[in-house]
């Protein structure tokens, strides 16, 4: 279907000032967003804001014909320990889940949590000026590091309140290959045939054929993929071009591992979203106002209540997304193929349903539709009628192919925010299947998140799933407020490369500039002690790494560096123990089924 309207790009912050001052960490993305969404620096300014606290970002937004709106972002609670990203990493089990991989605790050499945390503090500032817009009276948001981490790991953390066991063996393994030329290469496919016939194209042996697909299958879950050795011992026994042509054969795809200075050659500099007002051809009046909000943010109906997003999402992207819209308050139903989402049944389980499944789709109402039928697909239009947001991460090309793309909504409500939450955003010409692991191979995301003398690997964490959903959200929210200003409906469109070039991003402008874009060897790696792991500060790593502990139980080894001036804090490595955990601004609870259910990001006052 091709569309008459003319698109235009507009930005729902213009006329805003913004103005911050804390620690970069805190602050950079989201002045960084600020900017993009059309808000201007306002620099120091009589009546600005107060100075922060020590080790608290803050943020004070102004203009547009509302009410000023202030952030607070700090990383952990008072006396916690939590001081930074690498203390942040080590207690919310960031450190833990990204090394399953290797045996013990790693750091990810990116600020995972910090633009984590920056991206929800955006959120929270546009979720504010939509419950202004809505007649509530926010006036300021909270959101901390240790929340946002606790977040990135809810899947894993569901995993060990479940009433069995993982699905798939915990131990040490997972890609990259290498071939016999010294090409670092990941494989991806989701169908177990394309999986043995590529392996078979190498001439591996069946038994490891059979015995590698379960870890396979399950690494996007387990973060880790003990693959039998004869699986590496067959890729390092093959050249990289009999390697493209087994994956090209078989239906897998293979990618070879980008550089940080190859993607930042061809790194455009792009926004992680677009955002296309699309007033709609033959409309007798624009939308002219949200509804008032039944409750004030404050109050505890959330910032989006009285609003309805339907949500077609599969894994993590689409459905983290609306997860947290619906955590803001809006309704979220799911659009779920005939018999139900099939990985509700996904092992572990709590009270019969994916103890992952529930960290991200808890609260949510569930309509099955077939989108390949006509009728339902009519059904789904209907749906859509009555919805604020529709929010899919179908296939590229689904959607227009099945009639279901931006200007087919447009067509039934033309108030909706449509919104596409992809792998590529069709901005890579070579790019292979959109997924986490496939992306972060591409990018330089497998450089990035491992310092020097570490061989590149993607993490096994699903950290662009992650940061991709919460930039996915972020996009809806700027849809909505913009919808707000400018009366008309409003396509969306994120990805997981623009989360990849948010997270990279310091690297890629370090090696644009021609200096060495990975940080030192050792960044970030924690330190044994008799009983555990302890994580010190980014600011006391090198001094700490000279002490040898691991003869010091973790309390003694603490009081150690502590006598030294160091600031350091335990690694969690058993994810079950953070619900008990002091360390934490808010409480794990439980969900009604029984699964860990972590704390909201978000304070709203």
């Amino acid at each position: 279907m091709t569309s008459s309207v003319t698109t235009r790009t507009v930005r729902p912050l213009d006329t805003f000032r913004f103005d911050t001052c804390g620690p970069p960490q805190l602050t950079e993305v989201v002045a960084a967003h600020l900017r993009l969404l059309g808000a201007r620096d306002a620099g120091p300014v009589p009546g600005g804001p107060p100075p922060a606290p020590d080790g608290t970002g803050r943020t004070e937004l102004s203009g547009g014909g509302f009410a000023a709106l202030g952030a607070d972002t700090v990383w952990g609670a008072a006396g916690s320990g939590i001081t930074d990203e690498a203390t942040a990493q080590a207690a919310t089990g960031i450190m833990s889940v990204h090394g399953r991989r290797d045996g013990e605790p790693r750091g990810l050499a990116v600020d995972f949590a910090a633009v984590a945390t920056g991206v929800l503090t955006v959120q929270g500032l546009l979720a504010g000026l939509l419950a202004q817009a809505r007649g509530g009276a926010v006036a300021r948001v909270g959101t901390s590091v240790d929340r946002a981490g606790l977040l990135a790991v809810s899947q894993y953390l569901a995993a060990t309140g479940a009433d069995e066991g993982e699905a798939a063996e915990l131990a040490p393994g997972g890609p990259p290959f290498t071939s016999a030329d010294g090409v670092l290469f990941e494989l991806e496919t989701l169908d177990p045939g394309a999986w043995a016939g590529f392996w078979r194209a190498l001439d591996a042996p069946a038994d490891a054929i059979r015995a590698g697909w379960r870890p396979f299958q399950f690494r996007y879950a387990t973060a880790c993929a003990p693959f039998p050795e004869a699986l590496h011992h067959m890729a390092r026994a093959c050249g990289w071009e009999r390697i493209r042509q087994a994956a090209a054969g078989s239906g897998a795809e293979v990618c070879a591992l980008s550089t940080l200075a190859g993607r930042a050659a061809e790194y455009d500099g792009a926004a992680p979203w677009t955002l296309s007002a699309r007033p709609a051809a033959g409309a007798s009046a624009p939308y002219s106002a949200l509804a008032p909000a039944p409750v004030s943010a404050a109050s505890g109906g959330g910032p989006l209540a009285g609003l309805t997003v339907l949500e077609a999402g599969r894994r993590i992207q689409a459905p983290l997304a609306a997860h947290l819209l619906g955590l803001l308050g809006a309704e979220v139903i799911r659009i779920e193929p005939p018999g139900g989402d099939p990985l509700r049944g996904m092992p572990p389980a709590c009270s019969g349903i994916s103890a992952r499944w529930l960290a991200l789709n808890r609260g949510k109402q569930a309509v099955e539709i077939d989108i390949k039928d006509p009728g339902d697909r009519r059904r789904l239009l209907e749906l859509a009628a009555g919805a604020d947001v529709f929010l899919h991460n179908w296939a590229p090309g689904t959607a227009a192919r099945l009639g279901l793309d931006a200007e087919h909504f447009a067509a039934a409500h033309p108030a909706l925010v449509y919104a596409y939450t992809s792998g590529w955003a069709d901005r890579l010409a070579d790019a292979p299947m959109g997924t986490d692991f496939m992306v972060q191979a591409r990018t330089g995301v497998g450089e990035a998140v491992r310092p020097h003398g570490e061989p590149p690997a993607p993490s096994l964490m699903t950290l662009l799933d992650v940061l991709g959903g919460l930039i996915g959200a972020e996009a809806v929210l700027a849809g909505l407020l913009l919808r707000e200003r400018t009366g008309h409906g409003v396509r969306v469109d994120s990805s997981l490369l623009g989360a990849a070039d948010l997270l990279t991003g310091p690297a890629l402008r370090r090696a644009g500039r021609g200096e060495d874009p990975r940080r030192p060897a050792g960044f970030r790696r924690p330190l044994p002690t008799a009983d555990g792991w302890i994580a010190p500060a980014d600011t006391c790593a090198t001094a700490a790494a000279e002490y040898d502990l691991r003869d010091l139980s973790t309390p003694d080894a603490l009081r150690r560096l502590g006598d030294h001036g160091m600031t350091a804090t335990p690694v969690t490595t058993d994810l079950s123990g953070l619900h008990r955990d002091p360390r934490f601004t808010g409480p794990i609870g439980r969900d009604v089924y029984g699964a860990p259910a972590v704390p909201d990001p978000w304070s709203f006052v």
